[in-house]
C-alpha cells in the first residue's frame, strides 16, 4: 500500500526540509506554531501528504467533523502534509526567490519506524540538502527573558558556526528526536533546534517560543522573514502569563528564582537543564490547575 500520496511534483530546487509535528515535542504550540506561522506567510503549494490509517488509534487521535457554510460537512483526519514554501523578496538576503519545504504533522502512536522511513523517503525525493527537526520542551525557565534555544547537528562545521550546543538529556524521546536519528542514520544532513517554554505556562500557546525558534531557522536557512507580527503576538503572550501568574500565591518570588538562574548560567548558550529551583512542585501544581481553570 502507497503510503505518501503525491499531489504535485516535488520542487526541482533541492529545498531544505523542515519538519515539526503536534503532540509531546510541541510544548507550549511552539514548533507547530512556527511552521504554521510561516506557511501563513509565505505562499504555499501542497506537495505530499501521508495516509493517516497505519499510524494512529483513531480512538486516541480523534477525527473531526467539519461544518462548511452550506451546511455540508467534511471528515478531517490527522495529517502530515507537505508544503512546498516560495521564499521571495524581502525575506531572503539578496533578493531573489528560494524554495523550503515544509511538512507540518501530528505526532503518530503506531508504526514509529515506518513513520519516519517515509518522511526519509520525502527527504530523498526532494534531494533535500538538509532536513530541520523543531521541538519544542517544558523547562524551569520564566517568561521574561528570550526563550532559549539549543540544538545540535551532524554537521560539526554547522554546529560550531551556528552555537548549536547538544543536549545532555538521557530518556524517553517523541517522534522528533527518532526522525533526527532516522534521517542521520540515512546519510541526510540533519539540525535539531529545541525552544524552551515555561513549565509552568505549559498549557498557552507560546508565540515567544514560535518567534525564538523561527529566527534561529531563519539563521541556518540564510532567510530572513520579518517577524515583526510575530514579535507582537510575543509581547502579549508575555503580558498575559505576567497577569495570571499574578494571581497566584508565591508567583513572583518563584519566576525571579528562575530569572536569576536564567542570568546565572547564561541559558541562551542551552544549559536548559541545569536550571532547577528549589521546590516547584507545588507551585507548577497550582498555576496548571488556574490555568487551566481560566480555560473552562
Amino acid at each position: 500500500m502507497a503510503m505518501i500520496t503525491w499531489v504535485d511534483e516535488p520542487p526541482r530546487s533541492h529545498p531544505s526540509l523542515v519538519t515539526a509535528f503536534t503532540g509531546w515535542n510541541d510544548a507550549g504550540d511552539a514548533a507547530s506554531g512556527a511552521l504554521a506561522w510561516l506557511a501563513s506567510r509565505w505562499e504555499t503549494t501542497e506537495v505530499a501528504t501521508l495516509d493517516p490509517e497505519p499510524f494512529y488509534d483513531f480512538a486516541d487521535t480523534r477525527p473531526r467533523l467539519r461544518l462548511h457554510d452550506d451546511g455540508s460537512r467534511s471528515l478531517i483526519w490527522p495529517s502530515n502534509d507537505l508544503m512546498a514554501a516560495a521564499v521571495t523578496g524581502a525575506d531572503t538576503p539578496d533578493g531573489n526567490s528560494t524554495e523550503v519545504a515544509l511538512l507540518v504533522g501530528t505526532e503518530p502512536q503506531l508504526k514509529w519506524k515506518t513513520f519516519t522511513q517515509q518522511i526519509v523517503d520525502m527527504a530523498q525525493r526532494l534531494d533535500s540538502p538538509l532536513v530541520v527537526t523543531l521541538g519544542a520542551l517544558l523547562a524551569d525557565v520564566p517568561h521574561t527573558r528570550p526563550t532559549p534555544i539549543y540544538g545540535s547537528s551532524d554537521d560539526p562545521e554547522m554546529a560550531s558556526q551556528l552555537g548549536l550546543t547538544p543536549s545532555r538529556y538521557e530518556g524517553p524521546t517523541g517522534i522528533v528526536g527518532v526522525l533526527h536519528n532516522a534521517c542521520a542514520t540515512a546519510g541526510l544532513r540533519t539540525a535539531s533546534l529545541w525552544a524552551a517554554v515555561p513549565g509552568y505556562a505549559s498549557e498557552i500557546p507560546s508565540p515567544k517560543a514560535s518567534l525564538a525558534l523561527v529566527r534561529r531557522l531563519g539563521t541556518l536557512l540564510d532567510i530572513s522573514p520579518d517577524t515583526s507580527e510575530l514579535e507582537e503576538m510575543a509581547e502579549g503572550y508575555e503580558r498575559h502569563v505576567s497577569e495570571l501568574a499574578d494571581q497566584v500565591d508565591e508567583t513572583n518570588g518563584y519566576i525571579a528564582q528562575l530569572e536569576s538562574a536564567y542570568d546565572q548560567h547564561e541559558a541562551e548558550s542551552g544549559e536548559i537543564e541545569q536550571m532547577r529551583s528549589t521546590d516547584p512542585t507545588q507551585f507548577v501544581s497550582e498555576i496548571e490547575q488556574f490555568l487551566r481553570n481560566q480555560r473552562n
